[in-house]
């Protein structure tokens, strides 16, 4: 069994602007809140990034909201945005 590279790796679909937005933080105060940069979270909003299965949890943590409703291996089928 061989190692898994960067591309071999499945798409991450990310919510966390709509939610980040909607609980009033910053990129630089999330990213405060769970000691990352703040270009770390703009990765994470665009798709650019995967979290580590301990960062999403953190993120999810601070933004009181369910993993399942930050990120998803499948598309999310509803927009957050204007919420």
């Amino acid at each position: 069994m061989g190692r898994r590279s960067k591309e071999d790796e499945p798409a991450v679909f990310s919510q966390l602007e709509e939610w980040r937005l909607e609980r009033g933080l910053s990129r630089q105060e999330l990213a405060d809140a769970v000691s990352v940069h703040y270009q770390t979270i703009g990765y994470l909003e665009r798709g650019e990034y995967s979290p580590s299965l301990a960062l999403a949890l953190q993120i999810a943590s601070v933004l009181d909201v369910p993993l399942g409703e930050l990120f998803s291996l499948h598309p999310f089928t509803t927009s957050r945005k204007g919420v």
